[in-house]
């Protein structure tokens, strides 16, 4: 057997060195592993790396979307109203009035690019009233969910003329309160509004002309509303509206003003109001006017009647007109009665001598505040004046300053109003200060 042969020589087996070298090729693998490991943790670190810096940069762009967005939201009013009308409408842009389009002869207008061209130039004219009447929707609206029996006449102007001052941005003669807040109760139609210390307080059975102004350098709003808690004077409310909106649809370029007049009459005069199981017929107040409204002119001229038989004067292009019309249950004619609240100075007043210094210095007053927008005995007050009766009473006698008292059907009756402002623009007539309520 092999195993038992002599000659055979066995070489020895070096364990050390084998072990040895067999250590140093476990040592290269250890060592290529671990730098194989530390380059895959190392790329494993630099992908989370990155993959948390993609995700801090979308969750970047993600906020600056949603600041965008919330940049991007108009601004809501508040409730009371207390942000301006300008900030809810950043572009400068405010929203148009409801438009109607001419009919008949002047059908052509509406897409006459001569007359397109017209009213891009007055677009800065059209803003201004835009902005106006936008105040006046959102004061109106606040006021009339607010008013209720019990409250003092004084408070409800005071709450009313205050939002305005503050939706409108009240500054000087720029931009604020166009004329007094009238606030006429059941027979007095018209120009009454309660001076300083007066304690009326509104009543269920009330019926409430609120009739304010807003402006933006000189361009007026004249609108109005009538407010009654009773369910009874309905009808009474419905005369009056429906022959506003009969007016208004009735108004355009060359239409002759007595039309209109009898166009308003006929609607008005339709109507009948039960009040306390005695009929009564509505009548239209035959001696009050809708009129032509010009720059800081509340009253420019023109007359718009509410019976048959006025003027055969026509309307005109560019014009504006608060179209208003009052349905009563007396006589259907106004007189001056109570105490005087209304003055205005005269638009057309030149330089009139004043001997009485304190005069001088009332005039002085108004013209700086007022000019030829109306005003009332408490935005005297409100600006410091006292003791300035006898100076007004100087002032209206010299035919500077013009004083208008209440407007008053028979006691025991009941007037109500509305009027909206409205624009003959060159290819559409647009109601300015049309809202979701009326």
């Amino acid at each position: 057997m092999a195993s038992e042969n002599p000659d055979v020589v066995v070489a020895p087996v070096v364990k050390n060195g084998g072990a040895e070298s067999s250590n140093g090729k476990e040592e290269q693998l250890d060592s290529e592993l671990s730098k194989k490991l530390e380059i895959t943790e190392d790329g494993k670190e630099d992908n989370d790396e990155e993959e948390g810096s993609k995700a801090e940069a979308s969750t970047k762009k993600k906020k600056k979307k949603n600041k965008s967005k919330k940049k991007k939201e108009l601004p809501q009013q508040t409730n009371p109203p207390s942000i301006p009308v300008v900030e809810l409408f950043p572009s400068g842009d405010f929203p148009e009035g409801e438009i109607q389009q001419y009919k008949d002869d002047n059908l052509w207008r509406t897409t006459s690019e001569e007359k397109r061209e017209l009213e891009r130039l007055e677009k800065p004219i059209y803003n201004s009233v835009r902005q106006a009447a936008e105040v006046h929707r959102q004061v109106r609206k606040y006021v009339r969910s607010i008013v209720k029996p019990g409250m003092l006449m004084t408070d409800i102007c005071e709450t009313l003329e205050n939002t305005v001052r503050k939706l409108i941005s009240e500054n000087g003669l720029q931009a604020g309160i166009a004329f007094p807040t009238g606030c006429s109760l059941n027979w007095v139609a018209a120009h009454w509004t309660p001076n300083s210390g007066d304690k009326t307080v509104l009543q269920y059975d009330d019926v409430m002309k609120l009739d304010f102004g807003t402006h933006i350098d000189g361009r007026i709003i004249d609108c109005a509303l009538t407010v009654a808690f009773n369910p009874m004077f309905d009808p009474l409310l419905a005369a009056s509206r429906e022959a506003t909106y009969t007016g208004i649809k009735e108004a355009g370029i060359d239409v002759r003003l007595c039309d209109i007049g009898a166009a308003i009459q006929e609607v008005m005069e339709s109507y009948e109001v039960e009040i306390n199981g005695k009929v009564f017929p509505v009548k239209s107040i035959r001696n009050l006017n809708g009129h032509s409204i010009g720059p800081y002119q509340i009253h420019a001229g023109k007359s718009v009647p509410i019976v048959k038989g006025g003027e055969q004067t026509k309307m005109e292009e560019g014009e504006f007109y608060a179209i208003e019309t009052f349905g009563s249950t007396g006589k259907g004619y106004v007189r001056e009665d109570l105490e005087c609240s209304h003055y205005m100075k005269n638009f057309d007043a030149g330089h009139v001598p004043l001997r009485l210094p304190r005069a001088k210095q009332l005039l002085a007053t108004i013209n700086k505040n007022f000019s030829t927008l109306a005003f009332c005995r408490r935005y005297l007050d409100r600006i410091g004046e006292t003791k300035y009766l006898m100076a007004l009473k100087n002032l209206c006698d010299s035919g500077i300053v013009q004083p208008y008292p209440p407007l008053c059907d028979v006691k025991g009756s009941y007037v109500s109003q509305f009027e909206h402002t409205i624009l003959l623009r060159p290819t559409c007539k647009e109601v300015v200060s049309k809202g979701d309520d009326y």
